[in-house]
Formats: C-alpha cells, sequence, structure tokens
C-alpha cells in the first residue's frame, strides 16, 4: 500500500484500487506510513479513493497531514528567519532536505514530512552562526566543551539545536557524514554548483540536482535506506530534472560511493517502479555487487530490521558497501582512532592529552564489540 501510494504515477493509484479489494490491516498501514514518514504522500492517494477507504482511516491521515502542514508553516518561518539575519551578516547556507526538498521537487511544501531544518554551512561560519541561532532563542543539543571544539569540527559534521517549540528543529552541518565513513566530499564545489530555487516568495540556495542526487544516496545508505520517503525524494529528482549522469558517475567513482549510487537507484526502481535512466542502466545492470546488496537491503527493509545496539554489525555492512580496499580500511582506521563526544564526555582530559582520546576511543569499540558477540551469543 505505502509503495503503491508513494509511485506518483496513473499506474500507483490502480495498484493501490486493485490492493482496496483485499482484507487490509489498516493499523499497520497507518505504522508503517509514520515510519517511513509517508503520510502526506498516503493521504494525498487515499483521498482520491475516499468512497472505498475507510472513513476513520482518511480522518486520521488527514489529520497527520494538516499538523505537517502547521510543521512546514512553522520551519518554512524559521527558515526565513534565520536566513534574513545570516544574509545581513554575509553568511552564505544552503537549505536542503526537508521542506526546501518538498518544494522545488514535489511541487508542494507540506507532501513531504519535514522534521527539521537542515543548513550546510562553510566550517569556518559555525561559531558565528551558532551565535545568532542563539539569539534567535535556540539552544545547542549537544553541548562540546570549548577545549574540544576544533577536535569536533574535524571528526564531526553537524551541530543539532533545539528552540522553544521542540527538539532538534536546527542542523547545521558542514561535512555530509562523520569524517570515519570516508566519503570526503568537497563542500566548496557543492556551495560553487548551488542553485537558486524559491520557497515561499523567497530565493534561497539549494544544491544542484546532480549534487543533491549523490548527497541524500550517500544519506540514505548511512541509514541502510530504512525510510521509503528517502527513495521517494531520489524518484521525485529523477522525474522532474534531466540530470548529467556522465558528471554523476564520474563524481560516485571519484568518492568511491559508485556502489551507494547504484543500489539507490535500485532501490528506487524496485519499490516504487521508476524507471532507471537508459544512460545509466547498463552500468547498473552489470554491477552485480549493487544488484546483490540492493536485494539483501530491501528485504531488510521489508522485514523492518534495526541496528539499534547491533554496532558491529552495522559498520561490516558500511565497510562493505564500499567498492574500493582503500575506502573499507579508511573507514575501518577513523572509525577506530576518531574520538568524538562519546569519549570526550565519558574521560575529561586537557587539551595536551588528547592524542589519548585515541586509546579511550579503542576501548569502547572493544566493549561494544564485546557486548554485541554475547547477543549473538545469547541469540543462538
Amino acid at each position: 500500500m505505502l509503495t503503491a501510494s508513494c509511485a506518483d504515477s496513473p499506474e500507483g493509484l490502480d495498484r493501490t484500487r486493485s490492493l482496496l479489494d483485499q482484507e487490509i490491516d489498516w493499523e499497520e498501514v497507518l505504522r508503517l506510513a509514520d515510519h517511513h514518514g509517508t503520510c502526506s504522500l498516503l493521504y494525498q492517494n487515499l483521498s482520491q479513493l475516499q468512497d472505498i477507504v475507510p472513513s476513520p482511516v482518511l480522518t486520521t491521515l488527514r489529520e497527520r497531514h494538516e499538523s505537517n502542514v502547521r510543521k512546514s508553516l512553522f520551519l518554512t518561518r524559521e527558515l526565513i528567519r534565520i536566513g534574513h539575519r545570516l544574509d545581513a551578516l554575509g553568511i552564505e547556507v544552503i537549505p536542503y532536505k526537508g521542506l526546501v526538498l518538498s518544494e522545488a521537487y514535489y511541487g508542494d511544501m507540506a507532501l513531504r514530512q519535514s522534521g527539521d531544518i537542515d543548513l550546510f554551512v562553510r566550517r569556518r561560519d559555525v561559531p558565528r552562526i551558532k551565535k545568532v541561532v542563539c539569539e534567535l532563542g535556540y539552544t545547542t543539543r549537544v553541548p562540546i566543551a570549548e577545549n574540544a571544539q576544533e577536535a569536533y569540527f574535524d571528526s564531526g559534521y553537524e551541530c543539532t539545536f533545539d528552540s522553544p517549540m521542540g527538539c532538534n528543529v536546527l542542523e547545521l552541518q558542514w561535512a555530509l557524514q562523520p569524517r570515519f565513513y570516508s566519503v570526503d566530499f568537497n563542500m566548496n564545489g557543492l556551495f560553487a554548483r548551488a542553485v537558486n530555487v524559491t520557497v515561499a516568495g523567497r530565493r534561497v540556495k539549494t544544491p544542484s540536482a546532480e549534487d543533491l542526487l549523490l548527497v541524500l544516496s550517500i544519506h540514505a545508505a548511512k541509514h541502510v535506506w530504512g525510510r521509503l520517503i528517502w527513495l521517494c525524494d531520489i524518484a521525485q529528482i529523477l522525474k522532474r530534472e534531466k540530470l548529467n549522469w556522465d558528471w554523476v558517475q564520474s563524481r560516485a567513482r571519484e568518492l568511491g560511493i559508485e556502489r551507494i549510487l547504484h543500489v539507490t537507484l535500485l532501490l528506487t526502481e524496485r519499490f516504487l517502479t521508476t524507471v532507471i535512466p537508459a544512460s545509466i542502466e547498463s552500468s547498473i545492470l552489470s554491477n552485480r555487487a549493487a544488484r546483490a546488496f540492493a536485494d539483501e537491503v530491501a528485504n531488510g527493509v521489508m522485514r523492518g530490521d534495526s541496528y539499534a545496539g547491533r554496532e558491529v554489525h552495522y559498520f561490516r555492512l558500511m565497510m562493505r558497501l564500499r567498492e574500493r580496499r582503500l575506502d573499507r580500511v579508511r573507514f575501518f582506521t577513523r572509525l577506530a582512532f576518531t574520538p568524538g563526544p562519546g569519549e570526550w564526555k565519558a574521560i575529561r582530559l586537557p587539551r595536551i592529552l588528547f592524542p589519548l582520546y585515541r586509546v579511550v576511543r579503542l576501548a569502547r569499540l572493544a566493549s561494544r564489540f564485546a557486548r554485541d558477540t554475547e547477543q549473538k551469543i545469547a541469540h543462538h
């Protein structure tokens, strides 16, 4: 039901209509729609068939959709408020995902569920932006000690902020992922290639369609493609944009994420019947590793697999996703030796002794591995 409602085609509506002839566990449908971030898309689809959909189901979906409309309006107001202050200081930021993605690619900011405001920023601007947003009423969600700030900028990728209206409303990101994932995306290039879009009458910058495809693929892979809405985003980009596939494939090879890109496109085709563009189809169909991985991931998504408490299994999976041995080695070594907030919180060391945090990092990872192994033994 979810994949049919997200297909965004007449065939998807016909498939939904045929499914309504069967016995449906609507409580489970609603639970899954909430988990996958597709309540508004499901409501849009089922409201066209309201004569054969149980009215309590439509009522619940309408309430969730209206709640998303209110959330989107609040986030839009905040984006404009923050953007206005930063523009006055000459600080450039690039909003992406969420309501900007919804407005630019879905044609309606309320069709895609938005949880927060995501801003790409330049690392050098983070202290000034933090000062501005705190003056606007935001508070840092995970405070980082002053003597660890530079180390965090090197190893981390984002600062998150709460507001009086809710938790985790704003994210400032100076990289795509934590350093240990070993996808060293050039953020200066992303800023240079950014394009203008209009959100609520205000022109803002957002990543080019080609950059956005790679950014969203990397993000989905990080979370093992666990939510359908991420594939819906990819489908909307493919539907609305004539992409430069030579550039996309060349960039993916340079970053060592060709397998990630191919798996993303294969999953989008499988779940949403989105046609893979002819210019990249042969490359994907010949990638046996990506096809096998897509099968594995698709089965996991259908089972609702979770990696909470299974860090070792997750990290192995992330390493398997990389096609180059060098990237797998870099992932492992960075994961093992790059400390972060967990280590800084576990033991407080003066700045001069910061290199010892690598030992703390290794000890904490060893503890996780032992715990994961014990859970596997107990399970079997």
